[in-house]
């Protein structure tokens, strides 16, 4: 028993010294042990974090390191957030922005208290749109300047950013949404065509054409265009000659004609609808000093890499 007792105090011992040792908090919230921020750019995150604490009482810290040595940037964010036990322990508002610079890693850990204001989903956001352009130019002033920003702003409600690829997404799903508006338009005059006798009937058919044929390109994604085209040039004659000849289409316009809708052949038709109208070099300000609130983290946040 001494023996096994030993050789797992052994084999736990070696697992501890193999994990990357987290530094100390050292009373300030920005350690660029990386050494990429500018001391003025340190002592400016510095001096927004403090300030930022005093009106929220959030916390949030900022650590570059080098290297990971091989340890998962998830696992290692943890277990410097909690050892810096980040935000009020009755809140558990803390926030940590990690950043492996040879590993081209970075992470935001996010305290049980913002999950539900600083999400997953925005914290991704951030790393993709704040971080990881400007860490492609090695500029980490910028990248880390503007992540903190947004991270402030995300937990005010405040972050709206949206990325690239919802922006196409976005532009797609709008440009369908406007076209089948557009069509639901024309469809009343198609339908007020169909019932329409005489040459009128004919005429709204040719004046709908171009519409119905051309506009879809520039609407629907891919070969779907020629669809509402091809569906209303053979359509609307086939519809309008079932009109023509069936009891219940005879009566719709006779009501048409009752209303004033056509005079016949040489009346005229007019309806009430329009055509118009219609945006670790840490630095420690004097006179002030930092250390955790005692929060916990359970995980949330959101990893990414340039």
């Amino acid at each position: 028993m001494m023996r096994l007792s030993f050789l797992l105090f052994l084999f736990v011992s070696g697992i501890a010294l193999a994990q990357k040792p987290v530094p100390e908090l050292w009373g300030t919230r920005v350690h660029d042990d990386a050494h990429v921020l500018k001391h003025e750019t340190v002592e400016a995150l510095e001096a927004q974090l403090k300030a930022y604490e005093d009106s929220t009482s959030n916390q949030i810290a900022i650590l570059t390191i080098t290297s990971l040595d091989g340890e998962s940037i998830e696992e290692y964010s943890l277990r410097v957030a909690e050892k810096w036990k980040l935000g009020q322990k009755d809140k558990d508002n803390g926030v940590l922005l990690l950043i492996a610079v040879d590993d081209h890693k970075m992470r935001i850990e996010v305290g049980h208290g913002l999950e539900g204001v600083l999400t997953d989903a925005l914290s991704n956001r951030i790393i993709r749109n704040e971080m990881a352009p400007a860490f492609r130019r090695a500029d980490f002033d910028d990248g880390v300047s503007a992540a903190i920003t947004a991270i402030t702003n995300a937990i005010g409600g405040e972050y709206t950013a949206i990325d690239s690829n919802e922006i196409g997404e976005l532009s797609t799903t709008a440009r369908i949404l406007i076209g089948l508006g557009i069509y639901a338009f024309l469809g009343i005059f198609a339908f007020f065509g169909l019932f329409i006798k005489g040459g009128w009937g004919w005429f709204m058919y040719l004046f709908l054409t171009p519409f119905f044929s051309i506009f879809p390109a520039f609407v629907f994604p891919g070969h779907l265009w020629f669809v509402p085209g091809v569906s209303y040039l053979a359509g609307f004659p086939i519809i309008k000659w079932l009109v023509n000849q069936t009891p219940w289409g005879k009566k719709i316009a006779k009501k048409f004609e009752e209303g004033g809708g056509s005079g016949g052949s040489g009346g005229s038709w007019s309806s009430g609808s329009s055509w118009g109208s219609s945006s670790s070099s840490s630095w420690s300000s004097s006179g002030s000093s930092f250390s955790g609130g005692g929060g916990s983290f359970g995980g949330g946040g959101s990893s990414g890499s340039w």
